[in-house]
């Protein structure tokens, strides 16, 4: 006996159906016991979700009054007008009849209201219970979070309990969660998970945890294929672990992401790319207009873009969709562009690091190389950062906007890299039709990290305009 807490609108009645259409369709008998609405009602329900509950018999609590020989418009299941205990008997009665394995109450709160007293509502519970554990039926029991004292006297009889929850954020849709918060017997996954409510059932993204997943062993490094880059990065990023590339907005950090995807493809490496600031069709010409070609990967089916819109998606369903990416599709490269658009999917904005850092465990663990970029706040000055996640990758690439002559100019460099060597000079780099180029190391720098770096140097040292073509 099983008991589902929720307010209005988290999903009850529809998980309820959902499992006994389940058992139905598993050749199971199934009874589904309403004591606050009708059968039409409880139809009308089941066709939103193009449901048809033909195999699932049905009670509702205004048959049992006409049994008893209530009438329904003078009762308005008034428990002083109503008799719990003949109500409970026809309730006994039809699952007798019906001999079902599986059952849902809806809602059981109506029932508590009908008892004179908690007592009698707590004898009566025992004895539906007995009564399911001598037939072998597995029960629901919904019920909501406003009768308290029902919900006491529940959730001390249940051997488990449900929670089903709905946050409402100042802006978006709404977004629910759930959580067991006792499930007798049985081991099971803590914390709150995500679902949605969808045409066809709940959709439950459970919290992912990255030590249940089993280490693969670590793939090549990877190549960008541009001169001079893979020399600063050491002979490549490291396969198998997660890159931030940080800068303010502007400074290149999806460019060089697409064309380091854009190499992995050139191999045969399934990739796949989350986008939060901009759509796949841009996306794709920008990187083509630069000479990356990624449409023709995009055709084959060998890389796959998706665009996430932060006010519609909670973070259980970004770390399903990645899971599905690597475990159905066995991808090698994962993009998320940008960490900025994932913080605004979180429904606390405290919790990102620690989400983020379970995802990229979790795809480190699978041999997945993750490339993330994060912008940073303020074009020129000082740069701040929405969150700091520089512990979390394993590698980081820094980009800088700096002025020379009245030019500005952009540079690169990596100022970490847990799994090996790097160069630790500071680079400057070139955006142009024919893609990116990498200038020579340059010294004459100071002040890179605090975002406004300044180049003290020889203006011939660097590179000329004919680089762009």
């Amino acid at each position: 006996m099983y008991l589902v807490l929720g307010h209005p609108g988290t999903g009850k009645t529809t998980l309820g159906m959902q499992f006994l259409l389940e058992g139905a369709k598993r050749g199971e008998r199934t009874l589904y016991i309403s004591l606050s609405e009708t059968q039409a009602e409880i139809r009308q329900v089941a066709a939103s979700h193009g449901w048809s509950l033909d195999s699932v018999d049905l009670f509702e609590l205004s048959g049992a009054e006409q049994v008893l020989g209530l009438d329904r418009e003078s009762s308005m299941f008034d428990p002083c007008e109503i008799e719990f205990r003949a109500t409970s008997r026809s309730i006994i009665d039809t699952i007798e009849r019906v001999n079902p394995s599986r059952v849902v109450f809806d809602s059981l709160s109506e029932l508590a209201l009908l008892a004179r007293d908690a007592l009698a509502f707590r004898r009566e519970l025992l004895m539906l219970k007995q009564l399911f554990i001598d037939r072998g039926v597995t029960v629901l029991l919904l019920s909501q979070l406003a009768v308290a004292k029902a919900d006491q006297q529940l959730q001390s009889l249940a051997h488990g309990v449900l929670l089903l929850e709905e946050l409402a954020p100042e802006f978006g849709a709404e977004r629910r969660r759930l959580r067991l918060q006792k499930l007798r017997g049985s081991k099971c996954r803590g914390g709150y998970h995500d679902y949605r409510i969808e045409t066809g059932g709940l959709v439950v993204y459970p919290r992912l945890i990255a030590g249940e997943h089993a280490a693969n062993s670590r793939p090549l490094p990877l190549h960008s294929g541009v001169p001079g880059f893979d020399t600063m990065l050491g002979g490549g990023l490291p396969g198998g672990n997660s890159t931030l590339l940080m800068g303010p907005a502007g400074s290149g950090k999806s460019t060089i992401v697409a064309q380091l995807v854009a190499s992995a493809l050139a191999r045969g490496e399934p990739a796949a790319m989350l986008l939060f600031d901009e759509s796949i069709e841009v996306f794709v010409r920008r990187a083509e207009s630069l000479g990356i070609e990624l449409r023709a990967h995009l055709q084959t089916g060998l890389l796959r873009i998706s665009v996430i819109n932060a006010a519609e998606s909670c973070p259980g369903e970004l770390s399903n969709r990645v899971r599905d990416e690597v475990e159905q599709r066995q991808i090698g490269i994962l993009v998320i562009d940008s960490l900025n658009g994932y913080t605004h999917a979180m429904p606390e904005e405290r919790f990102l690091t620690l989400h983020v850092h379970e995802l990229l465990a979790y795809l480190n663990h699978v041999g997945v190389t993750t490339l993330l970029t994060l912008a940073q706040h303020g074009l020129v000055g000082p740069m701040s950062s929405p969150a700091d996640l520089t512990y979390i990758a394993d590698a980081i690439l820094l980009t800088r906007f700096f002025e020379s002559q009245g030019e500005i100019h952009r540079a690169i460099s990596m100022v970490k890299n847990r799994a090996g060597g790097h160069e630790s000079s500071i680079r400057e780099f070139r955006i142009g039709p024919k893609g990116i180029h990498i200038g020579e190391p340059l010294a004459q720098f100071h002040g890179v990290l605090t975002g406004t770096p300044t180049f003290t140097g020889d203006p011939a040292t660097l590179m000329a305009r004919n680089h762009d073509s």
